[in-house]
């Protein structure tokens, strides 16, 4: 409601070069990555765009300045992807990439530090503890109230992520996520999550998401086809200006840069709080960033096109 369009010029695609769709990698969410590399390497094609499938190994740079790249539309997600590793690589090799550089993305996937970062510039977020043993997670579930949620500080597609209502689900709930790293406990919020996707400098209109389940999980994500997607939201005028002004301020205060997700949960009173920042979200049939893409009247191979567009003022050294 209240969500108004924006206009991005259409890039030339002759100036991108033999282009490298960086995709699958070996986290957690590579079967993720290897549907959105898919579809995004479909749609530069469609562009006419030189792009080629590129499944990320440790050594995917090398590979790609012996392969004569020009450039990289990463879309790889979580550890060795999403948080730095691969594009303090590509810095090194002086080759251009589409996304937030290495710190933004190394801020944005530690949610610890995203977090506080956020809090400091004025980004509401719920309240928190880092956990390090069971025993700290009773305390601090206790002291933060029931209900919880119990996640990696590090993981995304709710990975290892689990809602506890009661005391006796708290150990589980901690041994599961520890599988994956540093733990955090987090204020469970009731009211309805949105979304905030930027593009450039701008937001796009935000997307609402209510998932038949406990919560908008891996399944609900994608996999699910009885996840309810609104876009724009159905929130007030004012309300979708404080997300995206958050969102916008979020992304800013963690260093992002090109484009990006940044997720929020309200609470009953319907106050916005941010969870977290993806800067290489889902391009997949049921992903967010191209919804909301959609809803402006962009789709998807421009909206690909746009993000590529980035990695021409990529700054990399000679």
């Amino acid at each position: 409601m209240g969500q108004r369009m924006l206009d991005f010029a259409i890039p030339d695609t002759a100036q991108f070069g033999k282009v490298a769709v960086v995709m699958g990698g070996w986290s957690a969410e590579r079967e993720v990555s290897l549907m959105s590399g898919q579809q995004v390497h479909e749609a530069l094609l469609s562009a006419q765009v030189d792009a080629h499938i590129v499944d990320a190994k440790p050594d995917v740079v090398n590979v790609l300045v012996e392969a004569g790249f020009d450039r990289a539309f990463l879309i790889l997600h979580g550890r060795g992807g999403e948080d730095g590793h691969v594009q303090g690589a590509l810095e090194l090799a002086g080759m251009p990439y589409t996304g937030s550089d290495l710190l933004g993305c190394a801020l944005a996937m530690d949610k610890h530090r995203s977090k506080t970062l956020c809090m400091a510039n004025g980004v509401p977020t719920a309240d928190y503890a880092i956990v390090n043993s069971a025993e700290e997670a009773l305390s601090s579930a206790r002291s933060i109230g029931y209900p919880v949620v119990i996640k990696p500080t590090q993981e995304g597609s709710s990975i290892g992520v689990s809602m506890v209502n009661t005391e006796d689900q708290t150990v589980a709930a901690y041994e599961k996520a520890r599988q994956y790293g540093q733990v955090m406990i987090e204020r469970r919020l009731m009211g309805l999550e949105v979304t905030a996707a930027i593009l450039g400098d701008r937001c796009l209109p935000l997307v609402s998401m209510k998932a038949a389940g406990e919560f908008y999980d891996y399944n609900a994500k994608y996999v699910a086809e009885d996840t309810v997607y609104t876009c724009p939201a159905e929130l007030s005028n004012e309300l979708v200006e404080v997300i995206q002004a958050h969102a916008l301020n979020a992304f800013s205060s963690l260093g992002c840069s090109g484009w990006g997700r940044v997720d929020f949960m309200l609470d009953e009173q319907q106050q916005p709080y941010f969870i977290e920042c993806n800067t290489a979200p889902g391009m997949t049939s049921h992903s967010l960033v191209p919804m909301a893409a959609k809803a402006n009247g962009i789709g998807f191979a421009e909206l690909c096109l746009q993000i590529l567009k980035h990695s021409l003022t990529c700054e990399v050294p000679a």
